[in-house]
């Protein structure tokens, strides 16, 4: 009888130990071309505070001679920022009266030049890359913000493709998945320098390699972000504390079908494992969440604010896909859109009609229930 006590009690640790991280309040963030500066912030919180959302993804803007610029293009550039570039960022964030946005992160992109990267990649000099991921942390820390969203979005270099690394045709798939399992490491402990216990989000997790190997049937050497995974492998390795990092799963922007969001859940947490190096550690830290673009793929599918039927996401499906996506999720779940705008200068929502806001508060106080 002892030993078959010890034996549950040990497995219930385990199971427990293993759990993901998750949240009874599930929240809903806001991400898209409406993105606010913390100086847009700072003067329009009260305006955004009325819409449905817990928190934003915002930018921060670097001071330079003639104007200011966006440090999330340019933290993955050749050039070390320094705190009182930043500073008036951080000042905004300090003076913005935030009740509700309690959820908020800074925007960083992996965007080098594709010159750099073809002279640098993996194996390269990182200082200025890790010095401005430290920067970025502590720039959200001493904001008061939850921490910052990691677009790893191959916007201007191939840096997760290994067959268009520099040195592809000398290094092996595994030599490089090496270097960039380090390379992932370093950037989370650099994050976690300048900001202990933060929130990482990614747009992508590891679902975009483990749906691009068509679930394990094509090597990652031979799919565009293969080399995400090792990075990734990085991040979880890198991980310490209370620090959660976030699967953003941009995968779903497109479900209408609400059983898609069951089956990526449960490739997230269960059929991806064969490609993440420490699974135990993984189901630890890795939040699982969801995108839905509200406007989805406006310049063919259209955006209509007169006649909503016509929308790749009526009003009514709208409703329906936030609501499973937040009850699936473990915690966040974002909406993402171009054409329409839930916040302005003029002081109000441009080109967004009226039933979508509507039914976003639907499906989030159904979920509360």
């Amino acid at each position: 009888m002892t030993h078959r006590i010890l034996i549950t009690t040990i497995c219930l640790l385990t199971s427990s130990a293993l759990a993901a991280p998750k949240s009874d309040q599930k929240k809903l963030i806001e991400f898209g071309w409406d993105e606010p500066t913390t100086e847009f912030l700072k003067k329009n919180i009260e305006q955004m505070e009325k819409t449905p959302f817990d928190g934003v993804v915002f930018l921060a803007l670097w001071k330079k001679p003639g104007g200011g610029d966006g440090f999330m293009w340019d933290c993955w550039s050749k050039r070390t920022f320094t705190i009182e570039e930043l500073q008036p960022s951080i000042d905004d964030l300090k003076a913005t009266p935030f009740k509700k946005f309690k959820y908020n992160f800074l925007r960083i992109d992996t965007t080098p030049s594709k010159a750099q990267w073809d002279k640098e990649d993996w194996f390269g000099d990182f200082s200025v890359i890790l010095a401005n991921s430290k920067l970025a942390a502590r720039v959200a820390k001493e904001g008061g913000q939850k921490g910052v969203l990691f677009d790893i979005e191959q916007y201007t270099a191939p840096i997760f493709a290994y067959r268009q690394q520099r040195d592809a045709k000398t290094k092996s798939y595994d030599e490089y998945a090496a270097q960039v399992r380090l390379r992932g490491k370093q950037i989370m402990q650099a994050f976690q320098e300048g900001y202990p216990d933060l929130t990482v989000f990614l747009t992508f997790g590891y679902c975009l390699p483990w749906g691009e190997s068509q679930a394990g049937k094509k090597q990652l050497a031979d799919v565009g972000y293969g080399m995400l995974a090792p990075f990734c492998d990085g991040l979880v390795e890198g991980i310490h504390g209370k620090t959660i990092l976030v699967d953003g799963h941009e995968y779903s922007y497109h479900f209408r079908d609400i059983a898609q969001y069951d089956k990526a859940y449960k490739a997230m947490s269960q059929d991806l494992l064969p490609i993440v190096k420490d699974p135990a550690k993984y189901k630890q830290v890795m939040s699982l969440g969801f995108g839905v673009w509200m406007d989805d793929n406006w310049r063919t599918n259209g955006w209509d604010v007169q006649d909503v039927s016509k929308n790749y996401f009526t009003p009514e499906v709208f409703e329906a896909v936030v609501r499973k996506a937040l009850d699936t999720s473990d915690e966040y779940v974002w909406i993402y859109t171009e054409k329409p705008r839930w916040w302005s200068e003029k002081g109000g929502p441009e080109n967004l009609p009226a039933a979508y806001d509507a039914a976003l508060r639907r499906a989030k106080q159904r979920d509360e229930k």
